[in-house]
């Protein structure tokens, strides 16, 4: 299944996503795509449902993100070994954690709003990995029946906040709208292999990003393990799996966002993003 939410900000109906690519509300069968829906039991019994029985939806509507109430978000950092070199960085022995405030989650297609005083805002496509049952020392084969989907993560940052100064990595990524998530939420069933998925980045026309999850140092599984061993996950948590190299901090001279650019991103099986970058409020 590819589960959406749809609507206004704060406001954000249920749907699907139909074999022909149509928005069906999801309405009368759940109250949204968050919290206990996401258990096993309850996605098995969405899977039932005849999409082509719900009410269509159009498609006009605004894309929210694809999870609501999302409890947090641990990133994982400097998990593909050539953006570690890009970022001047050793690879890690062990997985980088650190968190991203859920304020920062907006829809996938919602502008992103740089912060006053940062002249440094930087792109990453990363693949999500959304948790949809308690996870607690968890093992690495138990871990893929904790999960329940994927989604395509664009995990801004501001470079400034991040490095200098004082260089709190989780200052530096939990601006609002520095987390767009979506457009869906696409169950395992759908994803042959997590770890085999080409994923792209783009400003303004141009590819600056052009992975695949398969250079990951650290694949999903393990990472869910590695996560339930410091914290417990629950469903609806989201884990930002780190990206590939093209990133703005890595670039020779660096690019950094600016108003007016066009950010546009993509997962295979996952879908697209479309963001129009915008100045400080």
């Amino acid at each position: 299944m590819k589960l959406v939410r749809y609507g206004e900000r704060g406001a954000e109906l249920p749907g699907v996503i139909d074999k022909d690519g149509g928005l069906r509300s999801l309405a009368d069968h759940i109250p949204d795509v968050a919290g206990s829906v996401l258990e096993p039991e309850s996605l098995a019994r969405l899977a039932r449902v005849d999409a082509r029985t719900l009410p269509l939806v159009s498609h006009d509507v605004r894309i929210g993100p694809c999870v609501g109430n999302v409890g947090k978000i641990v990133c994982i950092g400097l998990n593909y070994s050539d953006h570690a070199e890009e970022s001047g960085m050793e690879v890690p022995d062990e997985p980088v954690l650190f968190m991203k405030a859920t304020s920062s989650i907006s829809g996938p297609n919602d502008d992103v709003v740089l912060p006053r005083d940062e002249g440094k805002g930087d792109w990453e496509i990363e693949l999500g990995v959304v948790i949809g049952k308690p996870a607690k020392y968890v093992s690495v084969a138990e871990a893929p029946s904790h999960i329940a989907g994927y989604c395509v993560i664009n995990d801004l940052s501001a470079r400034e906040a991040q490095l200098e100064g004082t260089g709190q990595w989780v200052k530096g990524k939990s601006a609002d709208t520095f987390a767009p998530i979506g457009p869906w939420l696409v169950t395992p069933d759908e994803i042959a292999d997590p770890h085999n998925l080409d994923m792209w980045l783009e400003v303004d026309g141009y590819r600056y990003q052009n992975g695949n999850t398969q250079t990951m140092i650290f694949g999903v599984y393990e990472l869910v393990s590695y996560v339930s061993r410091f914290m417990s996950l629950q469903p609806g948590d989201l884990i930002s799996t780190g990206t590939p190299p093209g990133v703005g901090l890595g670039l020779d001279p660096p690019i950094w966002l600016q108003p007016g650019n066009v950010i546009e991103l993509g997962i295979a099986g996952l879908g697209r993003q479309r963001q129009l970058v915008v100045g400080p409020e």
